[in-house]
């Protein structure tokens, strides 16, 4: 849908976009030319405050569509302070309005980026957005979209086709609201049971991960970027599971990243397999690895992203990786939020000034500052002669041509009809709502599962409206037939910084007085335990006090209880090991998968409705 006001019509009778407004096709305007061709031709013709724009990626708010001086959500600056003035067009939304809305507003977004001199479309990104993480800095709940369970639980079906499946649709919902880049999948391998940002990835296991992404990206992207496409970058290279005490990166206690078992080429797995995949883009992690030695020599104990010998070395050279390596959110301006501090994840250069830590991602092999606004850092760096303009000009060539294969230059705009018709779409929820209670994974099972409809049901954490449709609900236990429960995994709640609050880390037992409270009731009618696992949890004190435990991933409770009915049958595995005690979770190693001893559930456990335990 063309709603550009520059366009013209070459001596030849072609309509093109005039997008730097000479009424005159240049070669980058030319859609008969290719990617590469427009790429070389565009690059001299910027200014190096053009260059500089496209070197940031930063977050955005959507306001009401043509009010560019206001800023909106998150974001303290205007779409006008981003794309007018500082020539930012890499845009991370967050919260949604409905689809008409963010249509619209997408919309007028790209009307506002053809105002600047080369009239640079605007590539929109989102972090996942397809499932029930709320999480501002992670991950956020479907909400219009189709609803599928979190990565875990897709791991817990087990089936690439799946994967394939969803990716799919969230391309498709995606390129409806014009969102075409995707900060996704993330393949990291939950080695260490205490790591918060576990829920996005594909389990334990590096083989299930690097299949995985593969179908993922091929879903996505497909065999190479084009006008369907949505642009990945695969994260957090180079593998984020193996935290210090699975303490998360985000924060400065959670900086260190460690490899006791010895197994970091396990988890660069996915990341050699996302690469042969063709991924339009890799992001480094927050982390600073300790103690690491890479063919006999120590790596700089420095976060990934300031890390040469990581992203140079490694990445571009021995992986052979040329996309676009966009660094993590945040890595060069110390910032408060809502009155908490949030400082840059600068793990290991912590001492820099804002300039030399630009200089020092340059330098690493990046190509683009994620969350950061910053463009005075490169126009200093460059006019000062401390960084090359050559060195930018690399940089530029790479995202253009993603902007370019996306087919963006051609023609960025969406149809509002049709962003309304396809997002959320029934034919997307249904097939979300279906993988939601597949992933369910029966971990024990007395007899009582599937429970026929009809009976009295007595709940607690489950909404009585949603359960009407499957039995009786009654107040008290001593009248219900089963009880059905669900829990979240425990955490230990933190708010000091900035987006803190919001992530679970930290001890995975149960207080006391929850464990007091399920076991007091189990006492009195049979009872479904339900844990929603973001994260590994001890569940060591149900283990035979319930007639039957389960575990999901992302699953509503229609979908719950779909599955415990048999309506769609479960079919979860274990995408990690569940361990029998904090004690055990400490002993092991954070880089080695299935390494707690004598583990209550073992990785790939899980059980049908029937008693079959997995194959």
């Amino acid at each position: 849908m063309s709603t550009n006001r520059r366009t013209a019509v070459s001596p030849e009778g072609i309509r093109f976009r005039d997008l730097d407004g000479d009424g005159v096709m240049a070669p980058y305007e030319d859609a008969r030319l290719s990617a590469e061709e427009r790429v070389a031709d565009l690059v001299p013709r910027l200014s190096l405050a053009e260059k500089a724009g496209l070197l940031f990626h930063t977050i955005i708010g959507v306001g009401d569509p043509g009010a560019h001086d206001v800023p909106a959500g998150i974001s303290p600056y205007s779409p006008r302070e981003l794309v007018g003035e500082r020539l930012i067009n890499h845009l991370n939304v967050h919260a949604l309005p409905s689809p008409r809305e963010t249509s619209r507003w997408v919309n007028a977004v790209q009307e506002l980026a053809e105002q600047t001199p080369h009239g640079i479309p605007v590539t929109f990104s989102t972090d996942p957005r397809h499932s029930f993480t709320e999480n501002s800095g992670v991950s956020f709940e479907a909400g219009s979209l189709s609803q599928w369970p979190e990565g875990l639980g897709l791991a817990a079906i087990g089936s690439a086709e799946r994967v394939h499946e969803f990716a799919d649709v969230v391309r498709r919902e995606y390129l409806a609201l014009g969102l075409r880049a995707a900060l996704h999948p993330q393949v990291d391998l939950a080695t260490e049971p205490r790591w918060g940002r576990q829920a996005q990835a594909f389990g334990q296991d590096a083989g299930t991960a690097s299949a995985f992404v593969a179908a993922y990206l091929q879903g996505m992207q497909g065999e190479r970027l084009g006008p369907d496409s949505v642009a990945c970058t695969t994260k957090h290279f180079p593998g984020g599971g193996p935290q210090l005490d699975g303490e998360d990166p985000h924060f400065p206690y959670g900086r260190e990243q460690v490899y006791p078992g010895g197994r970091f080429a396990e988890h660069l797995e996915p990341f050699r397999a996302a690469i042969a995949a063709g991924t339009s883009g890799m992001m480094p992690y927050y982390g600073m690895p300790v103690g690491l030695h890479l063919d006999g020599e120590p790596v700089e104990e420095v976060a990934f992203s300031f890390n040469r010998r990581i992203i140079t070395d490694l990445l571009r050279e021995e992986l052979g990786y040329d996309g676009v390596v966009l660094t993590d959110w945040g890595l060069l301006t110390d910032v408060e939020v809502f009155g908490k501090p949030f400082p840059a994840r600068a793990w290991g250069v912590e001492h820099l000034s804002p300039l030399e830590r630009a200089a020092r991602i340059l330098d690493a092999g990046a190509d683009q500052f994620g969350g950061e606004t910053r463009t005075d850092l490169v126009l200093e760096l460059v006019t000062s002669g401390r960084v090359e303009e050559a060195r930018i000009d690399g940089a530029v060539r790479r995202l253009l041509l993603v902007k370019f294969s996306l087919g963006l230059f051609d023609d960025p705009y969406v149809d509002e009809d049709e962003a309304e018709r396809v997002v959320g779409a029934a034919e997307f929820r249904a097939a979300g709502h279906r993988a939601q209670a597949e992933s369910v994974t029966v971990l024990g099972n007395d007899a009582v599962l599937p429970f026929p409809p009809g009976g009295r049901l007595y709940l607690d954490g489950i909404d009585p409206a949603v359960a009407a449709g499957y039995g009786e609900v009654v107040d008290d236990p001593g009248s219900a037939d089963l009880a059905v429960v669900r829990l979240q995994a425990p955490f230990e709640p933190r708010d000091e910084y900035f987006l803190e609050a919001m992530f679970h880390q930290g001890s995975l037992d149960f207080p006391a007085e929850v464990v007091e409270r399920i076991t007091a009731l189990a006492a009195r009618v049979p009872m479904v335990l339900d844990v929603t696992l973001d994260r590994p949890a001890v569940l060591t004190p149900f283990d035979g006090v319930v007639a039957a435990l389960t575990a999901t991933f992302g699953t509503s409770d229609a979908a719950l209880l779909d599955a415990l009915t048999g309506r769609i049958a479960p079919c979860g595995r274990l995408p990690f090991e569940l361990p029998r005690s904090m004690d055990a979770v400490r002993a092991s190693r954070s880089d080695v998968p299935s390494d707690t001893a004598d583990p209550l559930y073992p990785h790939g456990h899980g059980f049908d409705l029937q008693g079959h335990p997995e194959q």
